[in-house]
Formats: C-alpha cells, sequence, structure tokens
C-alpha cells in the first residue's frame, strides 16, 4: 500500500462568524438576523479538504488561553490532523467575524488576529517544526503569516513544494518576497490583479503574465463571474464552474487541488477535483464538506474540461 503525502500546514485556524441580516439593512442600528460559528481559516479549511482526499497532516498554528481555543483543539483532533500549534494563555484566540445583507453582499467584516503577527514567525525557529518541515512532502502556508515568517519556511522547505493561499487581499503582498519559490498560489481576483499590477479590467491572460513577472510559476485565481483560472509553465486555461466558488468554497478548492497534485496529477486534471470539492462545499453549506469518492466523482461529472487560453 502507498504512504500517503504527508502536509506541514502553518498559518490560520481560527474562530469564523458568519451574520446574515433579514430583510432590509439598517445602518446604526439593531437588524434582526442569524449567526452561525464554526472553525475556519484558510489553511485549515484547505488542510482538511486535502485529509478528505487521502493526505496525512500536520498545523501550526497560535491560538490564545480562551474556551475558543479549546474548540479549535477540538476541530483539529476531530480532523484527523496531528497539532503542532501553540497557546499563549494571556491571549485572545484569533476570530473573523463577517455580516452579510440579506442577499449574500458583505457589508462589513471585522479580523482579530493580531496574535499571528505577533507569535507565528518565533513558532517557525522551533526544532519540531524545523523536523516536522524536514520529513512533510509538501508545506501549505497561508498570508496570515509576516513575510519574514514566509520567507523563513520557504527557506526550511528546502525545495519542496511550498502551496500558498493569499487569506485576503490586504495580507496577499505580503507573497510577494517568496512568490519565486511557491509552487502555486491560490488567489482570488482582486488579490491576484495587485500583486500582478495590472488594472481591474485586465483579462485573464494578462493577469497570468502579471503574476509570472512578478516571480510566479503557477497559480489558481477564482473569480466574482465564477470563473477559475490556473496557469503554470505548460501555459494558462480556465475553468468555468456551474456555480461561482468563494470564502470557504475556494478553501476546499485549495485542498483538494493540492491533494491532486501530490498524488501526480497534472494542474489541470488537478484543478478539476478542486473545483468538484468546492462545489460539495458550496452545496453543504460548511466550509468542508463531506468527501467520498462517489460524492467527488459525481460532481466532478458537472465540471467542465479546461479551455486553453488564446
Amino acid at each position: 500500500m502507498m504512504k500517503s503525502p504527508t502536509i506541514l500546514a502553518v498559518g490560520g485556524a481560527y474562530i469564523e462568524r458568519r451574520g446574515q441580516v433579514l430583510g432590509a439593512s439598517v445602518p446604526a442600528a439593531s437588524n434582526p438576523g442569524t449567526m452561525r460559528e464554526e472553525v475556519g481559516g484558510a489553511v485549515f479549511n484547505a488542510l482538511r479538504c486535502a485529509v478528505r482526499r487521502g493526505v496525512s497532516g500536520s498545523l501550526l498554528s497560535v491560538r490564545g488561553g480562551d474556551v475558543l481555543a479549546d474548540t479549535i483543539a477540538r476541530a483539529v483532533a476531530a480532523a484527523g490532523i496531528a497539532d503542532l500549534s501553540v497557546v499563549f494563555l494571556d491571549r485572545t484566540t484569533p476570530s473573523k467575524t463577517t455580516i452579510f445583507d440579506s442577499n449574500g453582499a458583505l457589508i462589513v467584516g471585522l479580523v482579530d488576529m493580531a496574535l499571528y503577527d505577533l507569535a507565528l514567525a518565533k513558532q517557525i525557529r522551533r526544532a519540531k517544526v524545523r523536523e516536522a518541515i524536514s520529513t512533510a512532502d509538501a508545506v501549505l502556508c497561508d498570508a496570515n503569516l509576516p513575510s519574514a515568517a514566509l520567507e523563513r519556511l520557504v527557506a526550511l522547505a528546502a525545495g519542496k513544494p511550498v502551496f500558498a493561499l493569499a487569506a485576503s487581499p490586504d495580507k496577499a503582498a505580503r507573497l510577494a518576497p517568496v512568490l519565486g519559490s511557491l509552487a502555486l498560489a491560490f488567489l482570488d481576483r482582486r488579490e491576484a490583479i495587485a500583486l500582478a499590477d495590472v488594472g481591474i479590467d485586465a483579462a485573464e491572460q494578462d493577469i497570468a503574465d502579471g503574476l509570472r513577472r512578478a516571480g510566479l510559476k503557477g497559480g489558481v485565481v477564482t473569480a466574482d463571474d465564477g470563473l477559475v483560472l490556473g496557469f503554470e509553465e505548460a501555459g494558462a486555461f480556465s475553468i468555468l464552474p456551474p456555480r461561482k466558488i468563494a470564502d470557504g468554497a475556494a478553501d476546499a478548492l485549495a485542498g483538494a487541488t493540492v491533494a491532486a497534485l501530490l498524488r501526480g496529477l497534472t494542474l489541470r486534471a488537478a484543478l478539476r477535483e478542486g473545483v468538484a470539492a468546492a462545489m460539495l462545499a458550496i452545496e453543504s453549506a460548511e466550509f468542508v464538506p463531506a468527501i467520498t469518492a462517489a460524492t467527488l466523482a459525481e460532481a466532478l461529472g458537472l465540471v467542465p474540461e479546461p479551455q486553453e487560453l488564446a
């Protein structure tokens, strides 16, 4: 029996709260609505999806000394992931709260993630983490790490594939110093445009070319119109899923794509699996959907073949 690929994931694992207003939203007033809370974070969501696709995973993150930290620890254990994270008893566990209107448009977001900037870089120096990097087949990270921490991480990876998630438009710039060292980066269109230094109306090929000029060898870009752009040295291509991929579904896309790449699939084939996993996430309304061979095959049957860009 073949050994499962192993991934060390480094970055955010935090509490995500999502509220939605019922009816018309009224500024500066109490609005009736719903709120749900679960453990999320770009790198943690992606790693959980990769594990459900047969990868063995470990996670390095940081959290505070509160009840939310216990919730995250239980979620990591339930996902079958080895937890290398560190708890700071005098700090607050990171969280993200987003409020949407009744149509799903973002009204406001609030992130409390100062602990990542304060502590994540120091954790990469730990001997246990260096050992985990040396024994992993690949590293998965997100831009919740400061640039200096990202640079140290890719240096320690020493030629192993490093996959990165931009995490948010304001944090995507942290990836700039390490773009040339990444095997693949996952971004949304706003993040990609910022790193590629192109206009907001840039065509997909122009975005791919701009990211290549910035040093990135391969990337995946999701967009508001639903189109998923992929590129590598062999060229650029696009996939138009039946439904738009955004938010946590994009994390599922990243995790399933990475798992498929580590099984030896080409980027084109791997990204189709990623899109299929994202579709399952959309249908389940969860960051990380239940994935079986049967459900993935069914979803994969709905994913169009990649179209080469001219």
